[in-house]
């Protein structure tokens, strides 16, 4: 592999976008329109892309991707047990990024979710550049560490096992020796929008 190709091939994204997010009321979050070109989930899959050539966007077994915005050509995932949680989505994601001989020389996982618009390419690509087979990955701002959480693929056998509704809060617990936090000036790492309120607060220089 040629200096060229390995960023390209250090890390796969992967977008969670399988929740129900029942704080946004009756209207589907992922549908919400963030631009007049974009709904909210296109827009932070369209953030991503710029920094990881590779992505998988995480959705349910009945979703459309097409009426949630994304193009037809956008590699998806479906996890089973979306109903149980973001853990038992992460687990759903990981089980099958391990088995894509595609992605068979991937040292990296970015989980990202996909009500994160605002997060800065500098720190994306930051992150990108920094991924390794070993290491848990996490921007810092302001005292409190945000998203996305880069996984090492040594890392990708306990994650594939993951259930509920706790993310990967445990496993980042139960290795300390791996985990690292990287200071960033980017207080998008923490703009993750919930409701219709705060999905009108993100101003049009966070998209940039």
């Amino acid at each position: 592999m040629n200096s060229e190709q390995t960023p390209h091939r250090q890390c796969v994204a992967i977008l969670m976008a399988a929740g129900y997010s029942r704080r946004f009321g009756a209207q589907d979050k992922r549908r919400a329109q963030l631009t007049d070109e974009q709904t909210l989930l296109a827009a932070t899959l369209a953030r991503a892309q710029q920094a990881f050539p590779l992505m998988r966007v995480v959705l349910r077994e009945d979703d459309d991707p097409q009426a949630l915005g994304l193009a037809m050509t956008t590699p998806i995932i479906r996890a089973p047990r979306a109903a149980r949680g973001l853990g038992a989505s992460i687990g759903d994601a990981i089980a099958t990024v391990s088995r894509d001989p595609d992605l068979a020389e991937v040292a990296a996982a970015a989980v990202l979710l996909g009500d994160m618009p605002a997060i800065s390419l500098a720190t994306l690509r930051r992150l990108q550049g920094l991924a390794d087979a070993s290491t848990i990955l996490r921007p810092r701002h302001a005292g409190r560490p945000g998203h996305p959480v880069l996984f090492g693929r040594e890392l990708w056998r306990e994650l594939a096992l993951l259930d509920g509704d706790q993310g990967a809060r445990e496993i980042i617990r139960q290795h300390p020796a791996r985990y690292r936090e990287i200071a960033v000036a980017d207080g998008g790492i923490h703009c993750d929008i919930d409701t219709p309120a705060e999905l009108q607060g993100v101003m049009p220089q966070d998209r940039r």
